[in-house]
């Protein structure tokens, strides 16, 4: 008699190990995902294997634990890069722009940069153009800074490790037990600014939305030039942007 696990088709079974390891807070190990999916040792031994050499998993330097491969990350950028995603939170990303009166933008973490998924842009003829598919730097924009302090200790440790901190104006945090200390304060508030610190002139006000599992999966943000909106008025957003950011978020569940 076949067992349960054989009557799943294998692709089911595939795509059941990689949803596993993405909403793993950490890399997973082989008994960890072996809970997980409910699934044989040797079966998923073999399963992970086959990914791994795919590129839609990786192992972890020096451990014995599975993570989301360069290849799943990227399909996950380009799944939201995609039309039909990007129209499901574009009305609530207009409506935003709509109340607020500024451009806003939604983002989401892709390797060491910020990629924007999504933006509008305000009727002021002083603005910045920035496309769906543009990446920005981490450590010195607020969407980038808040997605960056959100991850879990040891991928935030691994990731700001390897930035490196370029300084694009006077107030870029180029300095990294700054940066972490930054970071540490971003963690506790659930939102982060940009107080000129990629461009010169311009601030931005950002706060996480979050999936099914709570868990920071992209970024919604205010950005104007200082001119127009100091960083004090940006942060009377803070409640309308929380607001956006939940409905963006049950609007991509």
């Amino acid at each position: 008699m076949p067992r349960k696990e054989d009557r799943v088709p294998a692709t089911l079974r595939a795509f059941t190990v990689l949803e596993a390891l993405v909403r793993a807070q950490d890399p997973a190990g082989l008994a960890e995902l072996t809970a997980l999916v409910r699934l044989p040792k040797p079966t998923l031994y073999r399963m992970l294997a086959l990914l791994q050499s795919a590129g839609l998993v990786m192992r972890t330097p020096g451990a014995r634990a599975y993570a989301p491969g360069p290849r799943l990350a990227a399909l996950g950028r380009d799944v939201m890069l995609h039309g039909a995603m990007r129209s499901a939170g574009h009305a609530v990303l207009a409506g935003l722009v709509e109340e607020i009166g500024e451009t806003c933008n939604f983002t989401m973490l892709d390797g060491a940069e910020v990629v924007y998924v999504d933006r509008v842009e305000s009727s002021w003829p002083l603005r910045m153009n920035l496309n769906a598919g543009t990446h920005v730097p981490l450590h010195c924009t607020a969407s980038g800074k808040l997605l960056l302090a959100l991850l879990p200790k040891a991928a935030r440790e691994r990731l700001c490790a390897r930035l490196p901190l370029k300084r694009y104006t006077a107030t870029t945090f180029t300095d990294r037990a700054r940066l972490a200390e930054e970071l540490e304060r971003i963690r506790a508030q659930r939102h982060a600014t940009d107080n000129e610190e990629y461009h010169a002139g311009l601030v931005c006000v950002a706060v996480p939305v979050l999936d099914r599992s709570r868990r920071a999966c992209a970024a919604l943000a205010v950005q104007a030039p200082v001119s127009r909106m100091p960083l004090p008025r940006a942060l009377e957003y803070l409640p309308v942007l929380r607001r956006a950011a939940q409905a963006m978020g049950s609007s991509l569940s």
